[in-house]
C-alpha cells in the first residue's frame, strides 16, 4: 500500500513581477524475473488549494526567485535543457543555444547567442566542446538548414559539435548523423580521459523513413576523440531490447527506442527511460552497455521519460511524461499516480541487481486545466546523508522533494508561476530545473532563464559541494556518509 500525503494549502508568497533586482524577461513480454506489477494506490483526497492568477508567482518561504533573463529573438523558440561549466550555463533552445555568465547568480549576463535551429537542441558540455541534439528532420547539417521531411533520404538529424574555447564565439566544427536523429544524448566519459562517448536516444521509426527504419530497439554510441573531435563517429548501435520492448497499450507507449539515459560513471551504471520500459544498464564497457534489469508499470506510466539515481546508487527515480508535456495532468481528475515520479530501490550486486518499486511522487498542488503540467527534468541536490532532488513540472513549477524514505517521499519547497492563460491551454513552464553550485537554475520554455535560491536547514550541506562541470544526465557523485 502506498502512503499518500494529504495535500496541503499553498503557503503563498506572492512576488510582484517587477520586483527590484529581477531582469524581467515487447512485442515479447520481458522475463518474469524482470517484469514487475506495480501496486495501485488508494484514491487521493480532493486537492484543495488556490490556483494563482495569470503570471502570479507563488512559493514556499524557503525558495525564492533572484533573477530572470527573458528570451529574445532569434532564440525566441521553446527553451530546453541546461548544462554547466565553471561560471557558465549553457541553455538549449529549439533555435540554438545561449551561453550565460552566472558568476553573479542574481544578475546573469548573456555571453553568446548561437542561432542553429533543430529541436530539441538537448545540450551537454565537456572541456572545450559542446554537443547539441537535433531531432527534427533538416535539409542538411548546417545551422542554416530548413525543415525537410524524414521521408527524404538526404535529410539530416543527429549530433552537432561546437568548439567553445572562446565562450563569446562558439565554432561549429562537426556533425554526426544518427539513426532516427537525436532526441536526447548523454555524455559518458571514457576510462582513459582521452575520449568521451555520447549515448544517443531516439525513437518513433516509420517504414517510410529511410534513416529510421523499424524495429528501432537500439541507441547510437558516438565516440569523440578529445584531441581530434572532428573524427567523432558512430561506433556502435547496441540493441537494448533483443526480445522486444513493451508492445504498448491503451494507456502506455510502445517501446521503439529510448527517450533518455542517465549514467552514473563512478558506479559504471546507467538507467534508461525507454518509452514503455525502465532499464538498468552495466556500462563498465562504455562501447557495449548491457541491460541487467527491466521494469514496467502498466497501470500508471504512459511514457518513461527520464531517470535520476540517488548518490549511493541504491535508488533510481523514473519520470512519466503523461501527455507528452503538453497536457494538464496535475489535477484531481488525473490523480496522484499518473504523470508522476516512480521511486525504485536497487538491490543485489553485479548482474543480479534489480529494481523494486516503492512509491510515487507528484506535486501536491492542483494546477489549472489550462496549464501543461507533468513530471520533467530535475537533478539531485548534493545533500549529505539524505536523498533530495529539485525537479521541473512545466507550468506546475519547481518542486524540491525528499525521497530518503523511498516509500514516503515528501515535498520540502516549491516555486511556480500562475498559468500563462486563464481561458485556453497555452504551453509553457519550466523544462529543466537543476541545482548547480549553490543555486537552482530553470530554463522556462517561455519566460527564459530563472535563478532561484533555496534556504532550508535540510539542504545547507549542499553548499559544500562544488562542480567544475555538470551535465545532469552524467550524474556525478559527491561526498556522503
Amino acid at each position: 500500500m502506498i502512503r499518500l500525503h494529504k495535500p496541503r494549502l499553498r503557503q503563498l508568497r506572492i512576488v510582484a513581477l517587477a520586483t527590484t533586482g529581477l531582469l524581467v524577461a515487447s512485442a515479447l513480454v520481458a522475463p518474469a524475473s524482470n517484469a514487475q506489477t506495480v501496486p495501485q494506490a488508494a484514491p487521493a483526497p480532493a486537492l484543495t488549494n488556490t490556483i494563482p492568477g495569470v503570471d502570479e508567482i507563488v512559493s514556499s518561504p524557503n525558495l525564492r526567485q533572484i533573477a530572470n533573463v527573458p528570451k529574445v529573438a532569434p532564440l525566441d523558440a521553446t527553451n530546453s535543457d541546461i548544462a554547466f561549466q565553471g561560471r557558465y550555463a549553457f541553455a538549449g533552445n529549439y533555435n540554438g543555444f545561449v551561453i550565460y555568465d552566472i558568476s553573479r547568480p542574481s544578475a546573469p549576463t548573456v555571453k553568446a547567442r548561437v542561432l542553429c535551429p533543430g529541436s530539441q537542441n538537448d545540450i551537454s558540455v565537456h572541456g572545450d566542446l559542446l554537443f547539441l541534439s537535433t531531432d527534427s528532420s533538416r535539409s542538411d547539417d548546417s545551422c542554416n538548414s530548413t525543415a525537410q521531411g524524414a521521408d527524404v533520404k538526404e535529410s539530416w538529424e543527429g549530433i552537432k559539435i561546437f568548439d567553445i574555447k572562446d565562450k563569446a564565439n562558439p565554432r561549429y566544427i562537426k556533425s554526426v548523423e544518427t539513426a532516427c536523429g537525436s532526441h536526447t544524448h548523454t555524455l559518458v566519459p571514457g576510462k582513459n580521459n582521452k575520449t568521451v562517448y555520447l549515448y544517443v536516444s531516439s525513437y518513433s521509426p516509420r517504414a517510410e523513413f529511410p534513416d529510421c527504419q523499424p524495429p528501432h530497439d537500439s541507441i547510437s554510441i558516438v565516440k569523440v576523440p578529445l584531441k581530434k573531435p572532428t573524427d567523432a563517429a558512430v561506433i556502435a548501435a547496441p540493441n537494448l531490447f533483443p526480445d522486444g520492448g513493451f508492445p504498448g497499450s491503451e494507456t502506455g507507449s510502445a517501446t521503439t527506442g529510448c527517450h533518455d539515459i542517465t549514467v552514473y560513471p563512478a558506479k559504471d551504471l546507467a538507467a534508461g527511460a525507454c518509452m514503455g520500459d525502465g532499464i538498468l544498464l552495466d556500462i563498465k564497457n562504455r562501447e557495449a552497455p548491457r541491460v541487467i534489469n527491466r521494469v514496467r508499470d502498466e497501470v500508471n506510466f504512459a511514457f518513461w521519460h527520464s531517470a535520476t539515481f540517488n548518490n549511493a546508487g541504491t535508488k533510481v527515480i523514473f519520470t512519466d511524461e503523461l501527455g507528452g508535456g503538453g497536457a494538464a495532468t496535475c489535477n484531481e481528475a488525473v490523480g496522484p499516480n499518473r504523470g508522476a515520479d516512480a521511486i525504485y530501490d536497487i538491490s543485489g550486486r553485479g548482474n543480479a541487481r534489480k529494481m523494486t518499486f516503492r512509491s510515487y511522487y507528484k506535486i501536491p498542488r492542483a494546477n489549472a486545466d489550462t496549464e501543461n503540467c507533468v513530471a520533467h527534468n530535475g537533478s539531485l541536490i548534493p545533500v549529505l546523508g539524505k536523498d533530495i532532488m529539485v525537479q521541473a513540472w512545466y507550468q506546475g513549477g519547481i518542486s524540491v522533494w525528499d525521497f530518503t524514505d523511498s516509500a514516503n517521499p515528501k515535498e520540502i519547497a516549491f516555486w511556480e508561476r500562475g498559468p500563462l492563460s486563464a481561458d485556453r491551454p497555452v504551453g509553457g513552464g519550466t523544462w529543466s530545473a537543476y541545482y548547480y553550485n549553490g543555486h537552482i537554475y530553470s530554463n522556462d520554455m517561455v519566460k527564459g532563464l530563472d535563478v532561484l535560491e533555496l534556504n532550508d536547514w535540510r539542504t545547507w550541506t549542499a553548499k559544500l559541494t562544488r562542480y567544475q562541470e555538470l551535465n545532469v544526465q552524467t550524474q556525478p557523485s559527491y561526498l556522503g556518509w
